[in-house]
């Protein structure tokens, strides 16, 4: 579960979803937001290696994750190039518009 490593940032039990929280979460530099209302999926198909991980560094453009929305499913890619230093989102967690799904820096 993505709450210990939310604590630091976010007093919100609540994963992502809390406004409260987003706003935080938003304002950081490198922060990744989902561009529409969906469910986050950390890998290409169940069981695969996930798109990145704590630590990797990533290429701009490079896929992050897929949010699929209506059954169709949408890319996420790395808005620059860095590290990836945190991981909001649990696999398969529905997520809103604008939520904070990961941090590159």
């Amino acid at each position: 579960a993505p709450a210990p490593a939310l604590a630091p940032q976010v007093a919100a039990p609540a994963p992502v979803a809390a406004p409260a929280g987003g706003d935080d979460l938003a304002s950081l530099p490198g922060i990744v937001t989902s561009p529409m209302v969906g469910t986050a999926y950390l890998a290409p198909e169940p069981g695969a290696a996930p798109f990145v991980a704590i630590g990797q560094q990533v290429k701009e453009g490079e896929t992050l994750m897929i949010v699929e929305a209506m059954k169709t499913m949408n890319h996420i890619p790395a808005p620059r190039s860095g590290t990836v230093k945190r991981i909001l989102v649990d696999d398969g967690s529905p997520v809103e518009f604008g939520a904070p799904l990961m941090v590159v820096e």
